[in-house]
């Protein structure tokens, strides 16, 4: 694997090192996070150009010796009226923020021990990101922002819910290529079906960012299942972007798709699992039976057809 994308040397020494690291993990993180920025932006100006969004009020541009002297003279931002897809770019902030933040916090969570032995370098490693934590964290944090901001929740997570899934798709492939731990249990090399490609059934994982030894038939590249699954789930919610049902209905089937996916994947993943009512789980696989419960009953409240002046489309 190449945990490590590029070494470059620079003339002086920056954090205890003469060598700029540019790693896998993070390089495919910072791609995953522009380009379902570009996609949600592109379909938030789509929706306000045919009338299912209202313009935002947001400051208008100023340079910084006229918003010093607006500050001396107390006087207000002028504001001016634009597409929603203008917020973005803050939106996205938040996302890394509260994402990144909340998968380690999340991954803390799942494993104590670990964090009791040598808590600093848990929290400062490179690998250990729990999916679900950053999700809840960024989402609440981005949708405090956007309601501030007037913008219909239901209609705004029907935008950003499928460009998530994406862009943790492509996320999938950083974990990949740093080999951050993120893969599946070992994989059976008999029962391999002769069409799928060995690199898809069994990888071992070389130089991975962890260091470990994996068996010799390697175990299965569940990121890679991963990048697949989302990929081809965000591509059917394109195709139902334009639903005839009420506002937040393509968000919940993006809530079910995500639960369904994840829990699927962590029957073939290596994770720990905890003893819940008696039954044995991971913290994956109770998170998505909640998901999938929100979402059923999410579907049904949303199902009916959307009429033209619907009380969920207002701000």
């Amino acid at each position: 694997m190449y945990p490590r994308l590029l070494e470059i040397p620079l003339p002086f020494e920056l954090f205890g090192s003469e060598v700029l690291t540019i790693y896998s993990f993070g390089a495919m993180m910072a791609i995953a996070f522009l380009v379902a920025a570009w996609v949600a932006r592109k379909e938030l100006d789509r929706l306000y150009s045919i009338g299912r969004l209202k313009a935002v009020r947001v400051p208008v541009p100023a340079n910084k010796g006229a918003k010093t002297a607006s500050r001396k003279r107390g006087a207000k931002a002028k504001m001016m009226e634009v597409s929603p897809g203008y917020l973005i770019g803050t939106v996205v902030v938040l996302a890394v923020v509260g994402g990144i933040g909340g998968a380690k916090l999340f991954y803390i969570f799942d494993h104590m021990e670990d964090f009791a032995r040598d808590p600093m370098g848990l929290i400062f490693s490179r690998g250990g990101l729990a999916f679900y934590g950053g999700l809840l964290v960024a989402a609440g944090s981005i949708s405090w922002y956007v309601k501030s901001k007037g913008v219909p929740l239901a209609i705004f997570a029907e935008v950003i819910l499928p460009t998530v899934l994406l862009a943790y798709g492509i996320g999938r492939i950083g974990c990949h290529l740093a080999g951050d731990g993120d893969w599946g249990i070992a994989a059976n090399a008999v029962a391999r079906p002769g069409f799928i490609p060995t690199f898809l059934w069994g990888e071992t994982y070389p130089n991975n960012i962890l260091g470990m030894e994996l068996p010799a038939t390697g175990v299965y590249p569940t990121p890679l299942y991963e990048f697949l699954i989302a990929t081809l789930l965000f591509g059917v919610l394109r195709l139902l972007r334009d639903h005839p049902f009420r506002a937040g209905w393509l968000a919940w089937v993006t809530v079910l798709f995500v639960a369904g996916e994840r829990y699927l994947i962590e029957q073939i993943r290596v994770n720990n699992e905890y003893g819940i009512l008696g039954l044995m789980a991971t913290q994956a696989e109770v998170i998505s039976v909640i998901l999938a419960v929100a979402a059923v009953a999410g579907l049904v409240i949303t199902s009916n057809r959307r009429i033209q002046t619907d009380p969920t489309e207002s701000s």
